[in-house]
């Protein structure tokens, strides 16, 4: 992919922005299409403060020139012509960094690449906003992820030890203004797969707001820097996952029509939508993500209701 034309410096009043850029610029290369909704998002978030200033105006109208170059490089991609497929890869990705830094998190691993994929992570949940509102669920993982992110990196600075897991957040904290947190490199090698078990049921009540961590029981094999990409080639040191498959609802085998059924075109929109995100939970090895989002895409489809 050819190189795109650098930006002139960030005018101060971008500041808000400046890490959604660098996180594109450290996606150039592992994920061209996080680096393109990155700049997007920036695009747009930029023309809200300021469109009008020589500087705020010089500086948008060469990020759009990348977007653009970016887009041509990617036309034949799904995940930029599509917004389905794009919201649906978005999420898997931040996703995957998500549950890596957070098994690191709660086996007691603290080091800068887990705070770079805590912070990161809701660095691309800000960017999936540019294909609409968040879920309640995706605005309670930005907050967990930019709270811990700062209070791990604040604990290891002040030399002292982070409580593992979840914890009462602190509202006080404000990420966005602490340059080092987002400053790492994000990590370039597998880390080995944590042994201990994640059960939601065990989390402590204290002040931890009620949050829920997503599914998951282990990082996935790959470090959230990496997409993985089928190679053709078998491991004798990674085993697979055991995975929780969720309960198929037995009603859902009965696939007969259920009477006059009218389904609307939105209908057939979500019914996309939940294979689309059912298709990208496959490529992360999720197959019970895969599972629940095929059995409401079935669902809708054969009752018309969700």
């Amino acid at each position: 992919m050819a190189a795109l034309a650098p930006l002139p410096p960030l005018p101060p009043q971008f500041k808000s922005i400046q890490h959604h850029l660098r996180t594109a610029q450290e996606h150039d290369k592992r994920d061209p299409v996080v680096a393109y909704y990155c700049r997007l998002y920036a695009m747009q978030t930029g023309m809200k403060i300021d469109s009008k200033t020589p500087e705020c105006r010089k500086f948008l109208s060469k990020l759009m020139d990348q977007l653009e170059t970016l887009k041509k490089q990617l036309g034949d991609n799904e995940a930029v012509t599509q917004e389905i497929v794009g919201c649906a890869h978005l999420e898997n990705y931040a996703l995957k960094m998500f549950l890596y830094a957070d098994n690191e998190d709660r086996a007691a691993r603290f080091h800068k690449n887990m705070i770079k994929s805590f912070y990161t992570a809701s660095l691309l949940i800000d960017v999936i906003t540019v294909f609409g509102e968040l879920t309640d669920e995706n605005v309670k993982h930005r907050k967990y992820a930019r709270w811990k992110a700062t209070y791990i990196h604040n604990c290891l600075k002040n030399g002292e030890t982070p409580q593992a897991g979840p914890v009462g957040i602190d509202d006080d904290n404000d990420v966005e203004e602490n340059e080092d947190v987002g400053a790492t490199s994000l990590p370039t090698q597998p880390p080995q797969p944590s042994s201990s078990t994640y059960d939601p049921s065990n989390m402590p009540s204290s002040n931890y707001t009620g949050i829920q961590i997503p599914p998951g029981a282990h990082a996935p094999a790959n470090t959230p820097a990496e997409v993985p990409h089928s190679t053709g080639v078998t491991s004798n040191t990674l085993q697979p996952t055991p995975q929780t498959i969720p309960a198929i609802d037995p009603a859902l085998f009965n696939t007969g029509s259920q009477g006059d059924i009218c389904l609307t075109p939105e209908d057939f929109a979500r019914a996309q939508k939940y294979c689309k995100y059912a298709g990208s939970a496959l490529q992360y090895e999720d197959v019970s993500t895969a599972v629940q989002n095929l059995q409401k895409a079935l669902k809708l489809l054969t009752t018309g209701r969700e």
